[in-house]
């Protein structure tokens, strides 16, 4: 029996193995932020080489103060952010094992109760209790930032397939096996978008460190505000707005990177 070129190249595509998924990275993704950032800082600088500045302005301004305020909020975003790691992403875990699965609601209500307390109400609790300065607007941060870290790693250690999870233990594996090669893997999608929400809040709410005494780039926005000095209200709304984004940008990048061989990344 005789086959047709069209049949032998239907039998070829079909024994060919089907390619892995490729990563989703194009220089759009990594090029486009980047450029609008630095285009909007450069927006900013030439506006701001051109407004008036008036005694007060330069005195808010000068003796490296706007190098020290970005400084202070870097300080407190990354300081928040490891805290927020160390305490969300293993209590997730603690509570998606049998044994503590009935305190996962219990927990979840405490972290939903932190993050819908407004931030500035809590902070001015935090102050009174401790007093003004970095630690307080700390903790305000870390409390208002636990619950997307800590709903997303429980659900994605929810998320996996038990049949994946009894072959595994089907082979001989331990439980620590299981979590630290099967189930924290698959789990690494769901576990990274929620770091990255949380850092870009942290971002957000450091500004209201300046209320507690804690610094950053909220100093520049409340001076601007209480002595009408528009070159200074811009200069600490850009600056945030423009922090923001860069951590937005470089957490997406790393939920690129970071995601298991074998995901889909661009889904």
């Amino acid at each position: 029996m005789t086959t047709t070129p069209e049949a032998e190249e239907e039998e070829t595509e079909a024994a060919a193995p089907p390619t892995p998924p490729k990563r989703r990275i194009s220089w759009q993704k990594l090029t486009f932020l980047p450029a609008a950032l630095v285009a909007i800082l450069l927006a900013t600088w030439l506006w701001f080489n051109q407004a008036h500045l008036d005694a007060i302005s330069e005195n808010a301004l000068s003796n490296g103060q706007v190098s020290k305020a970005l400084w202070q909020h870097v300080r407190l975003t990354v300081i928040s952010t490891f805290f927020v790691l160390i305490i969300a992403i293993p209590l997730g875990i603690l509570l998606t094992r049998a044994a503590f699965r009935k305190a996962a609601p219990v927990a979840m209500t405490f972290a939903n109760m932190g993050q819908a307390t407004p931030a500035i109400g809590l902070l001015a609790l935090l102050v009174i209790w401790l007093g003004t300065g970095e630690k307080a607007a700390l903790i305000g941060i870390i409390i208002y930032a636990v619950l997307p870290v800590l709903s997303n790693t429980i659900a994605g250690l929810k998320a996996n397939d038990p049949t994946l999870l009894e072959a595994a233990r089907g082979i001989g594996m331990s439980p620590l096996g299981v979590l630290a090669k099967v189930e924290l893997p698959l789990a690494v999608p769901l576990i990274l978008a929620g770091v990255r929400t949380a850092l870009v809040l942290n971002v957000g709410t450091a500004t209201l460190a300046t209320f507690g005494g804690g610094g950053g780039l909220g100093v520049l926005i409340t001076t601007g505000i209480t002595t009408q000095r528009m070159p200074v209200l811009v200069l600490g709304s850009i600056l945030t707005v423009s922090l923001a984004l860069l951590v937005d940008w470089l957490a997406s990048l790393a939920e690129l990177l970071l995601r298991p061989r074998g995901l889909e990344a661009g889904a």
